[in-house]
């Protein structure tokens, strides 16, 4: 059974999909008005690791994952998950390091299941901060800055 919770967050509402034992997503975006939050012990957890990041920003999860995604997809987010706090890679560079293209590289942070946690944020272009969540404006750009912004502190 899936259960979810919404949290609050310094840029709006996020949901959190979670099984008994596996985190299966962070919703960054999509907050349905009417959800009823179905806590578990899995988003009870990364509720009190989300607001510990907000508060002062760590590489600290402690939740387990449920990757459902092809071996590069997972190959990627793995990668991701190893760059430091307040550091960025372009897509190139992550790229080059995964003998990949950077539209490769784009398309599975686009596919992130697990935003922030995998760091997908911390991925830009060369030419600037890049894409999130499959937008290049708007919010989710917004999202992206402070994110970045927040790790730099």
């Amino acid at each position: 059974m899936t259960t979810y919770t919404i949290i609050d967050t310094p840029f709006g509402q996020i949901t959190l999909f979670a099984s008994e034992y596996y985190l299966q997503g962070i919703d960054l975006f999509n907050i349905q008005a009417d959800t009823i939050s179905q806590s578990s012990q899995i988003t009870q957890q990364l509720s009190r690791e989300l607001k510990d990041f907000f508060i002062q920003a760590h590489n600290a999860w402690s939740i387990p994952l449920m990757y459902a995604g092809t071996d590069f997809q997972q190959t990627v987010w793995q990668y991701l998950r190893m760059i430091p706090i307040g550091e960025t890679r372009t897509y190139s560079e992550v790229a080059s390091a995964l003998n990949t293209s950077a539209r490769a590289v784009g398309n599975v942070c686009r596919a992130n299941p697990f935003p922030i946690v995998v760091p997908c944020h911390r991925v830009v272009s060369k030419a600037g901060l890049g894409g999130f969540a499959g937008k290049i404006e708007g919010h989710e750009m917004t999202v992206k800055q402070w994110l970045l912004d927040h790790e730099q502190k």
